[in-house]
């Protein structure tokens, strides 16, 4: 039987505070936060989902000074009298280090039940009593993960992908050092015809001039995307302007993630996800997903790289994880053009997985190496 009463330290990494809340075997009754000046923003996100949306009753309490251990271990204390024996636990995975040295003497000098949550493993330790450790069930959703970390709105598409675009991606990754040059000018045709209301451009080469490309909007037109008049480019409509624009690369890797749900376990995923934080600052990501109660994100890129900016969207990536998936979060950079050998090392320092030009051919090998590490 679960114990009734978790009391947690609030910080900058919610999830483990959050993980043992949904988990059917933990899930207590009622949530008691000890909180720091600087923390209340963040206590009210994890309020938002423990009460809002879990429905477990939730009661603040504010610590004035993290750093005065006599004040905290008295107010510990008042907490902890008011509940008898194997009635609370506490969890002390968050607050700052006297605050989880405070609750820990308090909790074990009570008799009370201790548990640490590790980060990396997704395993419930027993502090006190000694007992075997647990593995938290993977009950996190993409949404509430995000919303965590500070997102008041999430907008997503996590639905199949609807049309069939096997064959054409097919065909472009199986040629993809001929298609190479072809998809930059395809992304800047498709780029401008956004211009357009009709969603039409101008090609000024011909044919013969770039073989290549006429190949690649060939195969676009027989997949119904667009229709070719002499030298004019007509999309059906914006999505499929936004397909010949990167987002067939986007829609690939999603469906390659789709076939990996249910054998790596994924929890939950998404694609066009577009993240409003304090009311104005907007983020978007192109893939995110939850795996082990850990954030997954995934940008595509069909964009050809110039003057060493390869590097870009690496920064991009390692700063949307750290903003959005806390310590654990996990990033991978899918791209259609080669990256560097110094954006390749970079990479490496940054900790994100890199999947790109010929490489997209075995994409799903590398995407399942990528959730399993």
């Amino acid at each position: 039987m679960p114990i009734e009463t978790h009391l947690i330290l609030v910080s900058a990494q919610p999830i483990p505070n959050l993980t043992p809340v949904l988990d059917p075997q933990l899930r207590p009754k009622k949530v008691i936060m000890l909180v720091s000046p600087d923390m209340q923003q963040r206590s009210e996100y994890l309020e938002a989902i423990i009460n809002g949306q879990c429905g477990v009753e939730v009661e603040r309490h504010p610590i004035n000074d993290p750093w005065d251990l006599e004040a905290i271990t008295l107010q510990i204390i008042d907490i902890v009298d008011r509940y008898p024996a194997n009635s609370i636990a506490l969890n002390a995975t968050g607050g700052t280090k006297l605050m989880a040295l405070a609750a820990f003497d308090v909790f074990k000098e009570s008799k009370q039940a201790i548990f640490y949550v590790h980060p990396e493993q997704d395993r419930l330790i027993w502090l006190n009593p000694k007992q075997p450790a647990i593995e938290l069930a993977d009950k996190l959703k993409l949404k509430n993960y995000l919303m965590a970390y500070g997102a008041e709105q999430v907008n997503a598409e996590n639905m199949g992908v609807s049309f069939d675009l096997q064959d054409l991606c097919n065909a472009i990754i199986k040629d993809i050092s001929r298609y190479e040059k072809a998809l930059g000018a395809l992304n800047y045709l498709a780029l401008e015809a956004s211009k357009n209301p009709k969603l039409m451009v101008t090609i000024e080469d011909g044919p013969l001039a770039k073989p290549d490309l006429w190949a690649l909007l060939e195969l676009f037109e027989q997949q119904g995307l667009g229709s070719i008049n002499g030298q004019n480019l007509v999309f059906k409509d914006e999505d499929s302007r936004f397909i010949a624009n990167g987002g067939w690369l986007e829609l690939y890797t999603y469906k390659q993630c789709l076939n990996l749900k249910n054998s790596q376990a994924i929890q939950d995923i998404a694609r066009n996800i577009s993240i409003t934080r304090q009311s104005k600052t907007k983020n978007e990501i192109d893939i995110g997903l939850i795996k082990a109660n850990r954030l997954h994100l995934i940008e595509c890129k069909t964009k050809r790289y110039k003057d060493n900016n390869s590097a870009d969207p690496l920064y991009k990536l390692d700063s949307l994880r750290d903003l959005m998936g806390g310590l654990q979060g996990k990033a991978m950079l899918v791209s259609f053009n080669q990256l560097d050998k110094a954006s390749r090392n970079r990479a490496k320092e940054l900790k994100i997985a890199v999947c790109c030009h010929t490489e997209l051919q075995n994409l799903q090998i590398h995407l399942t190496k990528w959730l399993q590490a």
